[in-house]
């Protein structure tokens, strides 16, 4: 294409697309798609990626093979209609998947939206608006699609958005409208409006956008400020109108989604090598027996012709191998049957069940249980090795709580005694603000002596709690007399004015030019002079007022590092007081607190400046940074506030086991980097005891490679901060090394898709299985990626839900879906395929041991019907039980000890070298099984004193051999036993015997003679002793090898704790009830606020001063966190990744093992 470009005239936009040879028109609808089929596409692709498993071309090549009757001994009928069942089960499963995606596509597409038609507002389904189209949007609705903001309720055309489903932020933004459309309120004015826009073409770029609008002659600049992108809320702002630009798949939110992938695990990938090597060793069998066959029929065969003559068809000895070479292939199959893949489906379908039902994963607060959205990656769940989470809504709640303060050198805030049970226990009682009407009933505080300073009019605590309600950028609305709600431009904000608020400083109001206090129930207005703004290099933010009695302040509140270097030497002695308060305060974000009293003279001077600088054009934001730095200074220090941002429930607990599981855990978050470092620091992925933090945060491509270089030869890593710029291309590489030598990274200021690009970094090169976790729409890109995806039902929409593999509430649960569940899935299916492999081998074999003796001519050494019936019938249950039901220790011992979780990352459980030695255990099997009754049946005879001559007494007595045999195996490997398992494992032989006996009895034969030759072979046979003698013996044989192979080596970490598991099932229950206290550490400082520059001009400006109704969210209770349990169980990782025989048998109140709730099993 050589030009884009987009024509606005009459409501709509044509696309143009023109080059030397085309020009076409196109009308983008909004209709949006993330599942992968539609009811024309779902047979042609769903049957592509089933056959891209070797196993169903196999087994479709060898249906080929069994309709020619030359060289088919077996009906075509018993491969067709397997197959057909595993294609039908496969298709089935994955088009109800689909559909689930698609009813959520559905659901989106559905919502109504109000788009002006024909001179008048009328509602249409998101769906059916196209570019061009002109909508309404209200209070608390998200934005349908990319539009340009035409007008607001709001003076001057602004709007505030929340822009949580695209970049995980939560505080407050503000767009506004070009001038010249702000007044289009009006539906006959919006009637009139044309205009053209040229713009850039559809990109994945949320921060950017250019464009220009032509109308009535001018043309008009746009950018990002004059946009609203789909997935923004609409908040504080009665209603607004926007022409779509962007619609459907061409939305921002949509470009960083990605394509919907076909995500196959690690155990099919190695199945389809299995496959080959077994048709491989397939064809080298068939080849073996075609080369026996030519030199039998030369030598012995040419013999027999005269009464045998070879068919037209068979002219040669070379040729009749030919022919046996194929029949061997299809006799030969069974040694990948088809039913496993059908068994596999069943698995899977039931350990997703498994998930579905776990009532520990259940969420009551939100009536949300644990989904498992896709059937095929469950095992994988036991695989993981990186995990790359969110922030925002994902570890934390994202919801701000004023925990802590120094205030004049004495410390307020109690520590809180934590425990595993929740709410945490306090020392204190919370505080009683009951003497204070406007306050908010849902803050908490645990110290009362602060409340006894305000009312003792401590002048030190006034003031401070003053500077907190006069300094910041926050919005009040008053929905009704003394019910205040405020909006603010970040969670951080509105805790120190709400905390304010409570300790009776009440913000009330605000003008541009006045703030309006109750100041312990008297109304104080305070003229606003102006306002010292925030940006990322200030790191502070101040305002100047005048009180009622005519002094002059300066208030000012920002990063303490930053503060402390502008205080005047009189605070000197305060600063070091403060500094060590500030240095307890684990994991909490602190701002420092000061002001000035500042002289009327001096303050005209400075505001001639002021006014100056702000009206330059080259340089102003460098000029006013120099006149706001000239007057913050000589400031006297009043104290420091300590925010705590409260994570979810369990969040560093679940952190800590998992590391503890050798998991690594990225975060990915789009936050600045004090934001991500705190949040670190609270759920314990950074601690004490790393002192090494390396922050990779250049601007471009030399200064990153610089730092990447430096970083690496300081030699060990600890912790690892980078920054979006560092992943480009050219650093990935040196990147991805630099990062796997360290114990924690965070990765920040990265978008939506450059969080994929981090997952897909990993996933290429460390072949290692990734998770990807999180809650909102911007996550759905990397969510995708990752080889299993997670999403949290949160505070920011369904995307995240709707992309994902598995989903539940909160992010605690993690840790059950890993180390219970995908332990478990793992252990189970590994055993299974194991297991499924050695009774194969061992039924088909037989054959090829049997050609040696019957001129290779591919006779079957069994009975059609027990072929027919092995896989389906006498040991397709007994398995599939196993596969359900087993585990090797139950779920809270998985919790307890997370070492377990190794072995699948490890992928020990089921491997080449697993593979082979189950092939060459199926294969003795079959030598036993065949040659014992082979040698005993040519020196033994009846009672009668007759021979066993007869192949069909033979063939029953290696089945019945081989039914025994298969089946005490499955019981030696059997772990946990139910009633189930019991039914089974014992039922498959007696279902053989009834079978049997019913098949080779005279009433069959007489109903269908040609079908049931083995007449009374079954009755004749088993009623001789000396038959039972040789399939007890076989048995032994063939078992107790293996008990001497599974008691020999030491006892592995599952069979220890298994031990201690039946020890404390004698001893009964015991409570748990572990204390923990929150750790303390080295302080971080943090001006926590919006990354973006604040909006002091705005409202100084009286711009936004006319606000509407918004509802504030309920605050939950404390989420505990920040413990030294966590450090203590951290410190002791490598203890645990080899637990050792003296740690398994300790108390179990011993603090060096992980204590869990008691859980109750889900199955």
């Amino acid at each position: 294409m050589d030009e884009v470009f987009r024509t606005i005239k009459k409501n709509y936009i044509r696309l143009y697309f023109t080059s030397a040879s085309f020009k076409c028109v196109i009308i983008q609808d909004n209709y949006i798609k993330t599942s992968k089929y539609n009811i024309f596409t779902f047979l042609p692709i769903n049957l592509f990626e089933q056959f891209q498993r070797v196993a169903n071309a196999y087994f479709l090549v060898l249906l080929i093979l069994q309709l020619i009757p030359e060289i088919s001994s077996l009906s075509w009928f018993t491969t067709i209609v397997p197959l057909v069942l595993v294609l039908v089960i496969t298709a089935v499963k994955d088009a109800t998947d689909d559909y689930f995606r698609y009813k959520s596509d559905q659901q989106v597409n559905n919502r109504q939206s109000q788009v002006l038609i024909s001179g008048s507002l009328q509602n249409e389904k998101w769906m059916n608006i196209r570019v061009g189209d002109i909508i309404k949007l209200e209070n608390n609705q998200f934005v349908a699609a990319d539009i340009l903001l035409l007008s607001s309720s709001e003076p001057y055309g602004l709007c505030y958005i929340e822009t949580a489903e695209l970049d995980g932020e939560t505080n407050l933004k503000v767009r506004q409208a070009l001038t010249v459309t702000s007044d289009l309120g009006d539906i006959s004015k919006l009637i009139d409006f044309d205009g053209e826009v040229i713009c850039e073409p559809p990109n994945n770029k949320l921060d950017k956008f250019t464009g220009t609008l032509y109308w009535r002659d001018n043309k008009y600049p746009l950018d990002n400020e004059k946009m609203l992108l789909r997935g923004c809320v609409l908040r504080n702002t009665e209603w607004c109108f926007g022409m779509v630009i962007f619609a459907g798949l061409q939305t921002k939110l949509m470009q960083n989604c990605g394509r919907t992938k076909f995500k196959m695990t690690n155990i099919d990938k190695l199945m389809n090598t299995l496959v080959l090597w077994i048709f491989a060793f397939l064809i080298s069998m068939g080849i073996i027996l075609a080369i026996g066959n030519t030199i039998w029929e030369t030598q012995t065969g040419i013999n027999f012709q005269v009464f045998l003559p070879w068919d037209n068809l068979q002219s040669s000895a070379v040729f009749s191998g030919f022919l046996t070479f194929w029949s061997y292939v299809i006799i030969l199959n069974t040694v990948v049957p088809i039913s496993l893949y059908i068994s596999v489906e069943i698995l899977r379908l039931g350990h997703s069940y498994f998930i579905n039902w776990d009532w520990n994963m259940y969420h009551s607060q939100t009536n949300t249980a644990a989904v498992a959205r896709t059937t095929t990656l469950n095992e994988e769940l036991g695989q993981v090795e990186f995990i790359f989470s969110d922030k925002t809504g994902t570890l934390t709640q994202n919801i701000m709580v004023f925990s802590k303060c120094s205030i004049n050198g004495h410390t307020y805030g109690v520590e809180l005694i934590e425990t595993l049970q929740y709410p945490p226990i306090n020392k204190t009682a919370c505080v009683d603000f009951s003497f204070n009407p406007l306050c908010d009933k849902k803050f908490k505080f645990y110290d009362g002596s602060l409340v006894e300073a305000v009312k003792l009019e401590d002048p030190a605590v006034q003031e401070f709690f003053r500077l907190l309600a006069l300094c910041h950028t926050v919005m009040p609305e008053e929905k009704r007399e003394g019910h205040l709600v405020y909006q603010a431009q970040s969670p951080d904000e509105g805790a120190l004015v709400t905390a304010a608020r409570n300790f009776g400083f009440v913000f009330r109001a605000r003008t541009p030019e006045t703030i309006t206090l109750y100041e312990m129930g008297r109304a104080v207005t305070y003229q606003l002079l102006a306002i010292l703004d925030f940006n990322n290099v200030r790191k502070r933010m101040s305002v100047i007022v005048r009180n009622p009695q005519g002094q002059l302040k300066l208030y000012s509140k920002g990063a303490d590092t930053i503060i402390f270097d502008r205080l005047d030497p009189s605070s000197e002695d305060l600063m070091y007081t403060t500094s060590e308060h500030l240095n307890v305060r684990e994991g909490l974000r602190t701002l420092a607190l000061a002001y000035k009293d500042l002289d009327e003279h001096y303050f005209e001077v400075w505001m001639k400046k002021l006014l100056f600088a702000s009206t330059v054009i080259e340089n102003r934001e460098e000029q006013l940074a120099d006149i706001y730095e000239e007057i913050e200074q000589g400031l006297k220090l009043l104290g420091a506030t300590a925010i705590e941002d409260k994570l979810q429930e369990g969040v560093p607990e679940t952190i800590a086991c998992l590391n503890l599981a050798d998991i690594k855990i990225w975060v990915l978050t789009g936050d600045k980097l004090e934001t991500a470092m705190n949040i670190g620091y609270s759920c314990n992925m950074l601690r004490n005891d790393m002192n090494e933090v390396f922050v990779i945060s250049g601007h471009t491509l030399l200064e990153v490679q610089q730092e990447m270089v430096m970083t690496g030869l300081t030699g060990t890593m600890f912790v690892f901060f980078l920054q979006a710029h560092a992943l480009e291309p050219q650093l990935e590489h040196v990147l991805l090394e630099l990062a796997c030598l360290c114990k924690t990274v965070i990765c920040c200021r990265v978008t939506p898709l450059q969080k994929a690009q981090v997952v897909d970094l990993v996933k290429k090169h460390k072949r290692a299985i990734t998770l990807a976790i999180g809650d909102g729409a911007n996550d759905v890109s990397m969510i995708k990626t990752a080889h299993i995806g997670v999403g949290i039902s949160g505070q920011e929409g369904m995307q995240a839900v709707l992309a994902s593999d598995y989903s539940f509430a909160q992010f605690r649960y993690l840790q059950r879906l890993l180390l219970v569940h995908g332990r478990w899935s793992y252990f189970r299916m590994c055993n299974f395929l194991c297991y499924f492999f050695y009774k194969n081998f061992s039924f088909t074999l037989v054959h090829f041991w049997y050609g040696f003796f019957c001129g290779f001519s591919a006779q079957t050494v069994y009975d059609q019907w027990f072929i027919t019936l092995y896989n389906i019938v006498y040991t397709s249950l007994p398995v599939l039980g196993m596969g359900l039901f087993d585990q090797d220790v139950n779920d809270q011992n998985s919790l307890r000890y997370p070492s377990l979780y190794k072995p699948g990352q490890q992928n020990l459980l089921f491997n080449k070298n697993q593979f082979f030695l189950y092939t060459l255990q199926g294969l003795g099997t079959s030598f036993l099984v065949f040659f014992i009754p082979y040698g005993a049946f040519s020196v033994i005879v009846k009672e009668d004193g007759s021979s066993f001559s007869d192949h069909q007494t033979f063939a029953v007595t290696v089945a019945t051999s081989l039914v025994i045999v298969v089946s005490v195996q499955i019981g030696l490997e059997t772990h946990y036993w139910t009633t189930i398992n019991h039914l089974f494992i014992w039922g498959s032989p007696t279902a053989y015997f009834a079978i049997l006996f019913t098949l080779q009895s005279n009433g069959i034969f007489a109903l269908v003679p040609t079908n049931f030759p083995f007449i009374g072979t079954a009755r004749n046979c088993l009623s001789e002793k000396s038959v039972w003698l040789v399939i007890l013996l076989t048995t032994v044989v063939c078992v107790v090898p293996i008990l001497v192979v599974t008691f020999l080596p030491p006892l592995a970490l599952f069979q220890q704790v298994r031990h201690l598991q039946q020890s404390r099932k004698k001893q009964g229950p015991q409570e748990q009830n572990l204390r923990r206290v929150r750790r303390t550490s080295s302080r971080r400082s943090a001006y926590a606020f919006s990354h973006q520059q604040g909006y002091g001009e705005l409202i100084t400006s009286g711009k936004n001063m006319r606000m509407s109704t918004v509802s504030t969210a309920h605050s939950p209770e404390r989420t505990a966190h920040n413990s030294n349990w966590v450090g203590n169980v951290l410190k002791r990782k490598n203890e645990v990744s080899c637990i050792s025989d003296e740690s398994i048998e300790a108390p179990e109140s011993s603090n060096r093992a992980i204590q869990t709730p008691k859980l109750q099993p889900t199955e």
